[in-house]
């Protein structure tokens, strides 16, 4: 924990008394996807040279659908009824079903969280989840009487095709999250967080929607060599600076570091992450990659929690989350694992 012993950071610290997943059962073999047939061959030699075998499917659920699959796992893990949340955060999903509509109540009015303060958040992509931690640890900070807050989020493609030229292979699946105060019973604690964005690239990729029927939606990157090259130089600054600043700020190096993790784009991104910062990546990163594809703003947590339940990281490790989004955004969060395997509520 630093040569000190203790952080420094003046952030205060936030539980993660449960993490609820849901993962379908079904998966598809990526070249097997219709839409393959209708790109070109260097196209197909990029979706092939991505890393990703198999991508999760569950194509009967709606993102709300997985949202709420994935919290009443986090719920029955940690022994609690919806009524008793402070608030529910839903992240959300790339397209909606219905515009208009709140997707976030609709998630309270399935779980009986009839109580607790209800929003959404996103805007970021990937990186979403990290606007949802903070903005969780901030309400808990500034409300004493405020109950547990969660997070939820479903992912799903927002075009029919899963395949997003040149960048990944999206698949489905659900996470939640449950905040609280600091508790040495938890079996995780977000210790710190950093975001930052560059709204040079908010339009770097784009799906076009109105007046298209939804199987002619088709997401672009407006600017190829923009993403290859000037982004990915981008980030490879950025979140060396952002790793180092976290460290710093919380009197740790990185040899108080056990394992990092990182969202699944691709292959060549985890090796990009990992030869950019001079790291080695835990192994549910490409593991969780191959077998399940991109998921969204729930890579980067359901990849510690695949660490955790293998015991890739142990009672008290310190372990830091990289995701990035082509936005351009960019976060980085610290984590310590709480108690052994059976104390904690990873469902």
């Amino acid at each position: 924990m630093g040569a000190e012993g203790t952080f420094r950071t003046t952030a205060p610290r936030v539980a993660i008394n449960a993490i609820g997943r849901h993962l379908p059962d079904h998966t598809r073999t990526v070249a097997d996807l219709p839409e393959l047939a209708g790109l070109t061959e260097p196209e197909r030699l990029t979706c092939r040279g991505l890393g990703i075998d198999t991508v999760a499917s569950a194509d009967t659920l709606t993102a709300a659908d997985l949202a709420e699959r994935a919290a009443r796992h986090a719920l029955d893990a940690a022994g609690i009824e919806a009524a008793a949340l402070g608030a529910l955060i839903l992240v959300e999903p790339r397209a909606p079903e219905t515009l208009i509509s709140s997707d976030a109540t609709r998630l309270q009015h399935a779980l009986g969280a009839d109580h607790a303060l209800t929003f959404s958040v996103g805007g970021l992509g990937c990186v979403s989840s990290t606007p949802a931690l903070l903005t969780a640890r901030g309400l808990l900070a500034a409300d004493p009487g405020l109950g547990p807050v969660l997070v939820a989020h479903g992912s799903k493609p927002a075009a029919a095709g899963r395949y997003r030229h040149p960048v990944t292979v999206n698949g489905d699946s659900g996470m939640a999250l449950l905040l609280g105060r600091p508790d040495p019973a938890a079996p995780l604690h977000l210790v710190d967080a950093l975001q930052r964005t560059n709204g040079r690239y908010w339009d770097l990729f784009g799906l076009e929607f109105r007046d298209r029927p939804t199987a002619q939606w088709r997401e672009k990157c407006s600017d190829l060599p923009g993403y290859s090259f000037r982004l990915a130089m981008e980030t490879r600054n950025r979140l060396a600076e952002m790793v180092a600043e976290l460290l710093a700020r919380n009197g740790l190096t990185r040899a108080d570091v056990a394992g990092y993790a990182s969202q699944n784009l691709s292959a060549g991104g985890l090796a990009f992450i990992e030869e950019s910062l001079d790291i080695a990546l835990l192994p549910s990163c490409r593991d969780n990659l191959r077998a399940l594809g991109h998921l969204g703003a729930n890579d980067t947590f359901l990849n510690l929690s695949t660490a955790l339940a293998r015991k890739e990281l142990a009672e008290g490790d310190l372990a830091v989350l990289i995701n990035v989004s082509p936005v351009a955004a960019w976060s980085v969060l610290l984590v310590e694992t709480g108690p052994p395997s059976g104390q904690g509520s990873i469902a």
